[in-house]
């Protein structure tokens, strides 16, 4: 095959001559193979120069952007409203809890465990008496009561979750209450010394009773018609006192 000694113009003239002049070479292409052949003295064939030229005037590829990741889903709520599948709920007043009516399966508002779970207890209209421990949230450590028209599904330490049916309310004519309770789960948290000893001859609502009422509006449940009441006892000091951004 023949071979050429390339010099600064000769390049291109090379080329346009082999292929009838029919595509005039720029001078941008003859140009820089013209530098680069008189810098190296090189020996090329018309081939060799043609292929170089070609890849020359040859886009650059561009690499095609990565896809973007998917957002993350978010992380789900940390409490739930417990009575969110009650039939016929209603709100009926604040005491030492917080008292509705209704029918239906009642759930825990988190993680628990459960520590009581029994259909017959004395003092309590109805009998049930269901408390569990929750164990995650801004009430991590707190006692939950259910009491009064209510059947335990579940058995003394069980671990649950939001979506776990502990109870089963029925309208047995005395509606259910759900409150703090005892740190031994022995009975409701106003009862206590440090929450004033209100127990269930009032006065009524209880500060106790008040902020469990503000737990559950937080979660979604219609707040009791004595809500706006001022309270009577005392709120411990290891209860929050806000319950805002529970719901996502």
């Amino acid at each position: 095959m023949a071979a050429l000694v390339v010099t600064g113009s000769a390049v291109a003239m090379m080329l346009n001559l082999s292929q009838g002049a029919a595509a005039p070479l720029t001078a941008s292409h003859s140009e820089s193979l013209g530098q680069i052949a008189a810098q190296a003295g090189t020996l090329v064939n018309r081939a060799a120069v043609r292929d170089l030229l070609t890849k020359t005037a040859a886009p650059a590829k561009t690499s095609a952007p990565a896809p973007s990741a998917s957002p993350a889903a978010p992380p789900p709520p940390v409490y739930l409203n417990p009575l969110r599948a009650i039939t016929g709920l209603i709100p009926q007043r604040i005491d030492m809890g917080v008292d509705f009516a209704g029918s239906g399966p009642v759930y825990p508002i988190g993680d628990a465990v459960v520590t009581n779970a029994t259909g017959s207890s004395g003092g309590w209209p109805g009998g049930g008496w269901i408390t569990y421990q929750l164990t995650d949230g801004p009430a991590a450590g707190l006692m939950v009561f259910v009491a009064e028209d209510v059947k335990p599904t579940v058995q003394v330490g069980a671990h649950v979750t939001p979506t776990t049916v502990i109870a089963s309310m029925y309208s047995g004519g005395d509606g259910i209450e759900t409150g703090w309770a005892m740190p031994d789960g022995s009975s409701a948290e106003s009862q206590l010394t440090v929450a004033g000893g209100v127990s269930g001859g009032g006065p009524f609502p209880t500060m106790v009773g008040i902020n469990f009422d503000r737990l559950l509006v937080a979660l979604g449940v219609p707040a009791a018609p004595n809500a706006g009441q001022a309270g009577y006892g005392v709120l411990p000091s290891n209860y929050p006192t806000t319950w805002s951004g529970l719901r996502t």
